[in-house]
């Protein structure tokens, strides 16, 4: 990981299209723009974490009801 420090009105390239520019500092907050191409998806990271863990669960979820509605199919066959 590259640490840089930077001030109020700095920022930082990445590649040629996207910049990190430093917008305001308040206590043990930074504020950041991010100016990159619309195609390029810009997500915070705790929001990513959040739906890949809630994507996760549904998918989990979904795999039970799989799983529960062949035991019935199961049980009604060997019920006959």
């Amino acid at each position: 990981m590259l640490v840089l420090t930077r001030r109020v009105g700095e920022s930082v390239r990445i590649g040629d299209q996207i910049e990190v520019v430093v917008v305001a500092v308040k206590g043990d907050q930074v504020r950041v723009g991010v100016r990159a191409p619309r195609e390029v998806p810009v997500v915070r990271a705790e929001l990513l974490d959040l739906v890949e863990r809630e994507n996760a669960a549904a998918a989990d979820a979904r795999r039970h009801v799989r799983e529960a509605e062949g035991s019935l199919v199961v049980n009604r066959i060997a019920t006959r």
